[in-house]
């Protein structure tokens, strides 16, 4: 039996790279169901997996076991109700590339993937892109929103993908680990990738059939490696970013500021919504925690925001 890497998927085969680097196109062997856990996919790229290969072939293979992983990020699926997709696994840190133009990113759609992050125990970077697009007003606010993450221990970086401007920053943050990219369509990932290794942005661009088995389709994250230990996973342009499995008691927990004070307040189990003697609702008045992360804390606990 070999090990290796996920680094593609169609849905139905998944591409497996072995532990001496060779390639191998896998299916899993009859239906996997992961404990306490309802999803659409139940193997992702970036699981490690036990696998063997099938009697007369040399590059295909079927997935026997997926070995335990160590984090894994999860978004509610826009396809099945009550189920969750899971985008990446065993990741070192989760990179939003976000916009304040051209598309906007909006603060709630900001807020969510953090949440997320914190929830499965993900270090998140903020990257904010299109600075040459930016007069200097805007740029002033955007250093403004980068200052007000990076207070709650946000890393925050800004760049230009089109010139080149504050890439280098950025490439070191990428050394040695499994790092995945984010954000709307329109953002400009692509360019981004291009800029990190033009051999990535090239292979998205080839229409693959994975041996005839099955079309590769925009709707799943793709691996590529960049240098030693060095992995970037690219997922398709997310229009939404639903929370999955965030329990109302809990959410509060996932604002690092939040938490902080949440702690303090006069009843254990409060909301920060309408009780007395909140630490959460006083600190959001000294100015201490932002008013729009209140917000957006407040819209996720009512389930009013639009996920855009």
């Amino acid at each position: 039996m070999r090990q290796g890497l996920v680094i593609r998927s169609t849905g139905s085969w998944y591409e497996v790279e072995a532990e001496d680097g060779q390639l191998f196109q896998c299916r899993l062997r009859g239906k996997f169901k992961i404990k306490g856990l309802k999803v659409t996919n139940p193997l992702a790229v970036g699981d490690y997996v036990k696998f063997e290969l099938e009697e007369g072939e040399e590059q295909t293979g079927v997935i026997l076991e997926i070995i335990p992983r160590d984090n894994y990020l999860i978004r509610q699926s826009s396809r099945k109700a009550y189920h969750g997709h899971i985008i990446a696994s065993n990741l070192d840190q989760a990179v939003l590339v976000a916009t304040l133009v051209m598309p906007r990113t909006s603060f709630g759609f900001i807020d969510r993937f953090l949440v997320t992050c914190e929830a499965y125990h993900i270090p998140a970077v903020l990257l904010f892109n299109k600075n040459d697009l930016l007069d200097e007003d805007t740029l002033e606010y955007q250093r403004e929103v980068m200052a007000m993450y990076e207070r709650i221990g946000y890393s925050c970086l800004e760049i230009s993908a089109e010139t080149g401007d504050g890439l280098d920053r950025f490439f070191k943050k990428l050394n040695g680990k499994k790092t995945l990219l984010a954000g709307h369509s329109g953002v400009g990932k692509s360019t981004l990738i291009n800029r990190i290794d033009p051999a990535i942005q090239q292979r998205t661009s080839e229409v693959s059939t994975f041996a005839n088995k099955g079309v590769h389709t925009t709707t799943f994250a793709e691996m590529f490696k960049t240098g030693p230990n060095t992995y970037i996973i690219d997922t398709p342009g997310i229009k939404e970013f639903g929370l999955w499995d965030a329990k109302d008691e809990n959410l509060a927990m996932y604002f690092p500021e939040m938490r902080k004070y949440a702690e303090s307040c006069k009843f254990h189990n409060c909301t920060h919504v309408h009780e007395p003697k909140c630490a959460v609702r006083q600190a959001v008045e000294d100015g201490i925690i932002a008013i729009p992360r209140y917000e957006n804390y407040l819209s996720m606990l009512t389930g009013e925001d639009n996920r855009k």
